[in-house]
């Protein structure tokens, strides 16, 4: 079993508590120990990581990835893949995520059937690296929706970018083939979007559609996730039980009424990145920010910084996942959804970690084991160059991300792993201690600018 101790660190728990200096004990897959100011830490054998002062935060989770989007600017670009080459891309992709410190995702939807399942698995079989992962299916959409690409001349629905449902008896077979599948959540668009040609508030799905998604989805234990920018499917979600709310722009006082009284069982993400980046990074693709505004990207943003600011307050968790893989804002430049939570829905940068980390640990569902820096806890760590409360910005650049840990095991790392010390304790701010013959100063305290010195005897 693999021990590393990670020392000389400013320690970010994911709690919300401010960072403290301190070292990590890392054994197997999981955090054995943690030593604060003042305390000493039992190393034994373990190899050893000296953090410089580096900033040790748990690993971030992404609410809303699409490992399929393949960096293109429309859906169809996305959907003429072949998917030999998808699933290629869909491997390649997930590794990307985890050196940039997303150690957890969850997949809003794919753009074939079996893609998030494969990759998932892949993952999970030790095959490629990639972050934990929730497999989604594909968008589940009516005739002339969101995600409805066929074209009359060419009907195979094996062509299609998401899953054509009309009526109930038709959505029991969807999510019955998903499910067998092994998709961990189904997915569906109850409301449009505006670069398709489908106005954001507009609901196209019936009633007796989604009661039917709800009752099978409960009787094969899976959660769904939705597609719901307009105030009527914000409410559909929290109605029928769905518990991932992706977007809720347009969210009304009753819609967030009935959110809050819900808030221990439902997540937004809302997506930002995708409103600003549409917004105001897509010229080059020939969106304009006047031809963004005229299909209504400005309104809703404008709206939606709005009725996210009142989840906040009101303590609905809303988390970042900000549909990336599009041209105009490509995989692995994610992390700009943490000062997009900050700029738009008012949380302060600390808030914004924790939206990222413990939120993260309830999204995947492991809220005990997964999103904070604790004893116990999966050995999903990050080491960054620099304050990421004083700068998130430093989370989007790969070079200040120094180390990535997901399960105990090392996927990144620009620090020297030393090999083991014996039995060495270390304490902040105390004399130097001498231990098995060898003579070691204390190390630095990562809050000042005294240095380590080991001396030998």
């Amino acid at each position: 079993m693999t021990t590393i101790a990670i020392t000389n660190v400013s320690i970010f728990d994911g709690s919300g508590a401010d960072p403290y200096p301190g070292e990590v004990l890392v054994e197997g897959n999981r955090i054995k120990s943690i030593a604060r100011r003042g305390e000493y830490l039992e190393t034994g054998d373990a190899k050893i990581i000296d953090g410089h002062g580096a900033f040790l935060m748990p690993g971030m989770t992404e609410g809303h990835t699409h490992f399929a989007w393949n960096d293109q600017p429309s859906l169809s670009a996305i959907q003429f893949m072949p998917p030999e080459e998808h699933i290629l891309w869909c491997v390649r992709v997930a590794k990307r995520y985890l050196e940039m410190g997303w150690t957890s995702a969850l997949g809003a939807a794919t753009a074939k059937p079996r893609l998030d399942v494969v990759t998932r698995n892949v993952i999970e079989a030790g095959a490629f690296p990639g972050p934990r992962y929730l497999a989604g299916s594909q968008e589940i959409t009516t005739p002339g929706g969101l995600g409805d690409n066929t074209l009359p001349h060419l009907p195979d629905p094996g062509m299609n970018f998401g899953a054509v449902c009309n009526g109930p008896e038709d959505m029991r077979r969807i999510v019955r083939m998903f499910v067998k599948l092994g998709v961990d959540h189904l997915k569906i668009n109850l409301s449009g979007e505006y670069i398709a040609g489908i106005p954001a508030e507009s609901n196209p799905f019936s009633e007796e559609e989604i009661a039917m998604l709800a009752s099978e989805a409960r009787i094969a234990g899976k959660r769904v996730a939705a597609h719901a920018r307009s105030n009527e499917s914000v409410k559909a979600c929290v109605k029928h039980g769905f518990e991932l709310v992706f977007h809720a722009s347009f969210a009304d006082e009753e819609a967030l009424d009935m959110l809050e009284a819900n808030k221990d069982k439902h997540f937004v993400v809302p997506g930002l990145g995708w409103l600003v980046n549409t917004l105001y990074n897509a010229s080059e693709y020939g969106v304009t920010e006047d031809i963004a505004s005229k299909m209504g990207y400005k309104r809703e943003l404008e709206v939606a910084t709005e009725s996210l600011s009142k989840m906040h307050k009101r303590g609905i968790r809303v988390l970042p996942g900000g549909d990336y893989g599009f041209a105009w804002m490509p995989h692995g430049t994610n992390a700009r959804d943490l000062e997009y939570l900050v700029k738009y829905v008012g949380m302060t940068p600390k808030e914004a970690l924790v939206a990222a980390t413990r939120y993260g640990g309830e999204l995947m569902q492991r809220p005990d084991e997964l999103g904070l820096v604790k004893e116990g806890y999966l050995a999903d760590i990050l080491l960054v160059d620099g304050n990421p409360i004083e700068n998130l910005a430093l989370l989007q650049d790969p070079q200040k991300i120094l180390l990535v840990m997901k399960d105990g095991e090392i996927y990144k790392n620009q620090r020297t792993l030393l090999p083991p010390r014996g039995v060495i304790r270390s304490v902040y701010g105390g004399n130097p201690l001498v231990e098995a013959g060898v003579r070691k100063e204390a190390p630095a305290d990562p809050m000042n600018s005294r240095t380590t010195d080991l001396v030998a005897k």
